[in-house]
């Protein structure tokens, strides 16, 4: 369908790739990665036709179309929402338009004439070609597209220029979607997406009829959307069959092979450098030298590019704070006439991990305020517990820092006792590398100047931090080391984010913020989903890729009627092991609130640790009715 032949790009004297080849097929599924700076973006962008190439070829078939979402940077206006996305249906448009006029002029015409003929005709064409496309439809699509990336009906009717620039990325995204080109170029298309429309948009991919490369920093996104990986280094594409998590597996084989093959290589040109020197200027052996000078010219050398330094960064552990970090009672919050959420009850313990979830514009961001001290509730009690020093990551964070301050000077100056090297070494992770580090922070771009402050609020942690979107803006690695960071912190975490994974691998409870009410689940994400009944089987497209990967035994006669496919299996396997830890969690805390009551203190100390107490069981008894559940499936496997 698309295909690239010896292709190379340059940007000044950096060499991005070069010989490149790759052949795009009608139904290809592909994830593209590499890190920061390989060319990710440039290849979209040569693909749909946007950059030249240096040097090769880009061929595509006859009638191929390709249609290109860059990261940012579009904006849209003069029409309202719906109307700039009926736009993509021009053509059809047209041929509705000359329906209606050709209705008319049968309506006017002799029907016995030979000219009413010749018009109802040509409308029986345009009429079989407008349905035949499905014209008919095409406002319900738009209609079903806005609303799955989150636009409410009475956005439709809103000018797009009233819209922020995350909010126009989206319609830019359903009109390419509502395009249907042979060939979908996305580059991140979920950094402006919600939870709910990242998921809404998966669910559109598994099911697009045609081919489609994305580049993303979101993992599970990758996992449940693509078929192949592509990725670039050491300036060549490199194909891996199945989803991100088995090309992880497979990248170090690779890259293990190719180190390999550079020693071999190595050791064999040393054995002919050596041949030749000794043996250079005695006549007897000329012709043998001779010989290993052109094996040597002809020998195409393996690069291996440096390997990137794995980072493991720790926080500076927090004094410990009270068990009760923070407790709502009753808690409304309004914005004049705006209720954001009323009736909220909840209490946040130390060492939990709290993931806020909703739809954009729930309330995620004004109760993790809220928790912050910087905006007032409206009713009802809110306050913190002993020795809670909260620390809060906004989302516009960078307008805090000094704009004259360089960066490797400013986390100095919060960790004055932290070598330089592992200081550059964090700034690298959060990609500032070598000279820019020694930039000042007015001169970055906003989004860069969020990540520095992120870096610099890892240096030093109080023992409650309020992250608010710390996932923006970072790379899959940057996103690994925080991660990896935050599941090591002792102190208290709630956060919002949209990467999936980086919830499920986090969060020990998830407060949904939903019609204005704030509901608490325990666990992970998936956890979450599981409760409210949202997770589904994986694709039938999916279970295929999974059949042929690892095709399963033949049924015997006495084999269950119905056998879940690996993935799912896998995935029930998963949550069994969050279960049980989470049981392991709930009936430590039980033994410590029973251990409390038995211990008066006063009559109000004891009802608090009631309640709290009979919160837990209320938990633990629906997780073991879940836990029975979920250890039945798998054990009829």
């Amino acid at each position: 369908m698309l295909q690239l032949s010896g292709a190379a790009k340059r940007y000044g004297h950096k060499l991005l790739f070069d010989g490149l080849d790759w052949l795009i097929t009608p139904r290809d599924r592909i994830g593209l990665v590499g890190a920061n700076g390989t060319g990710k973006s440039t290849v979209l962008k040569i693909l749909a036709g946007l950059e030249t190439l240096d040097d090769g070829a880009l061929t595509g078939t006859r009638g191929l179309t390709a249609s290109y979402l860059p990261q940012d940077g579009l904006a849209l206006s003069g029409r309202t929402v719906f109307a700039e996305c009926l736009s993509v249906f021009s053509d059809l448009r047209s041929l509705e338009d000359e329906l209606g006029s050709l209705t008319h002029s049968m309506a006017e015409l002799d029907p016995a004439g030979p000219e009413y003929q010749q018009v109802a005709d040509r409308f029986q064409r345009v009429d079989s070609e407008f349905r035949a496309r499905d014209g008919y439809a095409i406002e319900a699509q738009v209609g079903a597209v806005l609303a799955g990336l989150g636009f409410s009906k009475e956005d439709w009717k809103r000018n797009t220029e009233e819209f922020s620039g995350g909010w126009q990325m989206r319609i830019a995204l359903a009109k390419l979607l509502l395009e249907r080109p042979n060939l979908l170029l996305l580059d991140e298309p979920t950094n402006h997406l919600d939870l709910e429309a990242r998921n809404w948009l998966e669910d559109y991919l598994r099911a697009y009829p045609f081919a489609f490369v994305l580049v993303s920093h979101d993992r599970f996104f990758l996992d449940v959307t693509v078929r192949k990986i592509a990725e670039l280094w050491n300036r060549q594409l490199h194909f891996y069959s199945g989803n991100y998590e088995r090309y992880f597996a497979q990248r170090e084989e690779r890259r293990t092979q190719l180190e390999s093959a550079y020693k071999n290589q190595q050791d064999r040109i040393r054995q002919l450098e050596a041949f030749i020197n000794r043996f250079r200027y005695q006549a007897t052996k000329a012709k043998q030298v001779q010989s290993r000078i052109k094996e040597l010219d002809r020998i195409e050398r393996i690069e291996v590019p440096p390997q990137e330094k794995a980072i493991h960064f720790t926080f500076p552990q927090p004094k410990a704070s009270g068990r009760i970090v923070a407790r709502f009672q009753d808690v409304a919050k309004s914005y004049g006439e705006r209720l954001v959420f009323s009736g909220v009850d909840c209490i946040i313990e130390r060492g939990d991990r709290v993931a806020l979830v909703g739809v954009n514009g729930a309330g995620k961001s004004t109760l993790i305020k809220i928790l912050a001290g910087v905006e007032p509730v409206s009713a009802g009690s809110f306050e913190t517990g002993h020795n809670v020093q909260a620390d809060y990551f906004a989302q516009d964070q960078y307008r805090e820092l000094d704009p004259q301050a360089r960066l490797l000077d400013e986390l100095a100056g919060v960790t004055p006792n932290t070598p330089l090297v592992e200081l550059r070494s964090l700034l690298g992770c959060f990609l500032f590398s070598e000279d820019e580090a020694f930039k000042k922070i007015g001169v970055l771009s906003g989004g860069e100047r969020n990540r520095f402050a992120l870096a610099r609020l890892l240096l030093k942690p109080s023992n409650f931090l309020l992250l608010d979107e710390p996932t923006n803006h970072l790379d899959l690695r940057a996103k690994d080391i925080l991660l990896t960071a935050l599941q090591g912190y002792t102190g208290t975490l709630v956060f919002v984010s949209h990467d999936r994974y980086f919830i499920d691998k986090l969060a020990t409870r998830v407060y949904e913020i939903a019609e204005q009410r704030v509901n608490v689940y325990p666990g992970n994400y998936e956890d979450y989903l599981w409760r409210k009944g949202a997770i589904a089987a994986p694709a039938e497209e999916m279970e295929a890729e999974v059949a042929e990967a690892a095709p399963a035994a033949a049924e015997t006669d006495d084999a269950p009627a119905k056998r879940l496919n690996p993935i799912r299996l896998r995935q029930l396997k998963e949550r069994l092991g969050s279960m049980e830890e989470e049981i392991a969690r709930l009936e430590a805390e039980i033994a410590g609130y029973e251990s409390e009551l038995v211990d008066y203190k006063s009559a109000e100390e004891s009802i608090r640790v009631s309640e709290l107490l009979g919160r837990r069981r209320a938990d633990l008894e629906k997780l073991l009715g879940e836990w029975e559940e979920v250890s039945t499936q798998i054990g009829e496997q």
